[in-house]
């Protein structure tokens, strides 16, 4: 009887090598589901701090939101998903720009741009892409009808379409197919076209480019240059980003400025008053009638 207690014992000892056998034998919890899970926790946080970010980054500033109430002589109405701004007693055959946003930007980021616009004398349109591009948005038949109409409407009226980021893919992509009804082509931080070849149009086309552009890299804008015409005016803006070309937050993939957004903007806006002064001097609304000897 003693004797097989001391074995049971011995079995049961910690330590021994009967129980380091038994231990070896247990189930392990297998790694990769842990593994799994500490994956798509993070993926689910990244996401959630990228779409808040985007939010907040894309939502118009106090300043442009309040540029979409009618003030100092220019009158703002909004209809279809389409802001108009015009001046009091403009006559009818000032010049028309039609401005497409960037993709997920609220479209009022670009209300400061259109009542500058509107302020000399010219009428600025701002079209909302639907979803703001996203999700087929800025190719849906909804836009394409909200250009149809524009188009139609333009009466007397020179129209230079334009665009920032993806509204300049937008108007690249009007340009082609509507080139005989338009007037002048302006594209703003952007590396299109690049889909559609324009270098044929001979309206006057300018395209404002910031160095520091982190989502349309110079380098990806020199790449696409064979594709505008040569009488393209080119306007570098030192130190510009992608982001302070419209009045909202620093966009995800964007580079940081080496010069107020203020400056910038100054800027974009004396090139673009200078293509609507250009088409405006033009003695025929006819996109034929324009001088590519006077573009460069």
């Amino acid at each position: 009887m003693l004797r097989g207690s001391r074995e049971l014992r011995s079995r049961s000892r910690p330590g021994s090598r009967e129980e380091e056998v038994l231990d070896t034998d247990k189930p392990k919890r297998p790694i990769w589901p842990i593994i799994r899970r500490i994956w798509i926790t993070l993926g689910v946080g990244v996401t959630v701090i990228f779409v808040t970010w985007s939010l907040i980054a894309y939502r118009a500033s106090s300043a442009a939101q309040e540029a979409t109430v009618s003030a100092d002589g220019v009158t703002v109405r909004h209809a279809a998903g389409i802001w108009t701004f015009s001046a009091t007693g403009v006559p009818d055959d000032a010049a028309r720009l039609v401005f497409f946003p960037g993709a997920l930007v609220d479209p009022r980021a670009y209300a400061p741009l259109a009542q500058a616009v509107a302020r000399e004398g010219y009428v600025a349109e701002i079209v909302e892409l639907p979803r703001r591009g996203a999700f087929g948005g800025a190719e849906s038949p909804e836009l394409a009808e909200r250009v149809r109409t524009t188009l139609a409407s333009r009466g007397e009226r020179a129209i230079v379409v334009g665009g920032h980021s993806k509204g300049g893919v937008v108007a690249s992509r009007v340009a082609a197919d509507f080139g005989a009804s338009l007037n002048g082509l302006l594209l703003i931080g952007t590396s299109h076209p690049r889909d559609v070849d324009l270098s044929d149009i001979a309206v006057p086309v300018t395209k404002v480019v910031g160095t520091r552009d982190g989502l349309a890299s110079p380098d990806e804008v020199r790449a696409n240059a064979s594709l505008l015409p040569e009488h393209t005016r080119w306007v570098w803006i030192e130190g510009g980003n992608h982001s302070q070309f419209g009045w909202y937050g620093f966009q995800p993939m964007d580079r940081r400025p080496r010069l107020s957004a203020s400056e910038q903007r100054l800027l974009m806006v004396e090139a673009i008053l200078g293509l609507m002064k250009s088409v405006s001097a033009s003695d025929s609304t006819e996109s034929g009638g324009y001088d590519t000897a006077a573009a460069g």
